[in-house]
């Protein structure tokens, strides 16, 4: 079973890279599982419900979102237009698990696939130089305890490298991938983990790579040169598709393979 997960779209450029590479990639891997970080896929922050929408047009299972996830206010409606046990698109758009109690949305989905695999993704949130999260070693022990599938995937939406690398290693063989996001720069890390665990520390952005992170260069430079304030942009130039391929055997939900992929235009 293969599942393709595609990291931080960012803005115009970002969708549009993914809306070029999404099929032909997915067609040619044989893909079953299609999980997008659609966090930043809104100008760079946040994600609109008639954006989900579209992803989910292009083929996507689940998306999952991060620290920006409350940035584009119509997306409260739209987390909250289903009743919790729907498997309608909504259901299916998470946020971080491990936020305050009673906040809108879900942070867990399981499905099934086309194939009659049944799957969950979990969108966990770290807690070094980010605010707002509660403790996510915790958090994942307590989900995975009511998860039945063996097909699990986590997207560890974390700021410090540690702490991701922590979170593969707390999580081998009992989860099928944890894959990092945050970030915006894809690491040479890709691995399998003894237990059988697929792991990569971030899997990169989805958008203009003529940027820092994502955003117009010269708007960030003029901002660590001078200290003063700026409106930051989504750049433009130079998008690049980041994902990750991960095989798994989807009777035990061990990874036999992961693959970094990187697809400009």
């Amino acid at each position: 079973m293969n599942i393709l997960f595609v990291g931080d779209i960012f803005g115009s450029a970002g969708r549009r890279i993914v809306h070029e590479h999404l099929g032909h990639v997915c067609e040619a891997r044989e893909v079953e599982l299609l999980v997008i970080n659609a966090e930043n896929a809104a100008g760079g922050f946040g994600v609109t419900p008639q954006i989900a929408e579209d992803l989910f047009d292009l083929g996507a299972d689940v998306l999952t979102t991060g620290n920006h996830v409350w940035d584009k206010r119509e997306l409260l409606d739209y987390l909250n237009s289903v009743p919790a046990e729907s498997k309608e698109r909504p259901r299916r758009v998470l946020r971080p698990v491990n936020l305050q109690p009673g906040l809108p949305g879900h942070g867990v989905f399981e499905g099934t696939t086309a194939s009659g695999v049944e799957f969950a993704v979990v969108n966990l949130m770290g807690c070094v130089f980010m605010s707002t999260t509660n403790d996510p070693f915790h958090a994942i022990n307590a989900i995975l305890a009511g998860i039945k599938a063996k097909v699990i995937v986590v997207d560890f939406h974390a700021e410090a490298t540690s702490e991701k690398v922590a979170m593969g290693w707390h999580l081998d063989g009992r989860v099928t991938a944890v894959l990092g996001t945050h970030t915006h720069v894809p690491t040479a890390d890709e691995r399998l983990l003894p237990g059988g665990t697929a792991y990569q520390t971030d899997v990169g952005m989805s958008g203009p790579y003529d940027s820092v992170i994502g955003v117009e260069k010269d708007m960030v430079l003029r901002k660590f040169l001078t200290g003063m304030p700026g409106k930051f942009e989504a750049a433009k130039g130079n998008p690049k598709m980041c994902a990750t391929l991960v095989t798994c055997d989807p009777l035990t939900g061990r990874a036999t393979a992961i693959e970094r992929i990187m697809l400009g235009e």
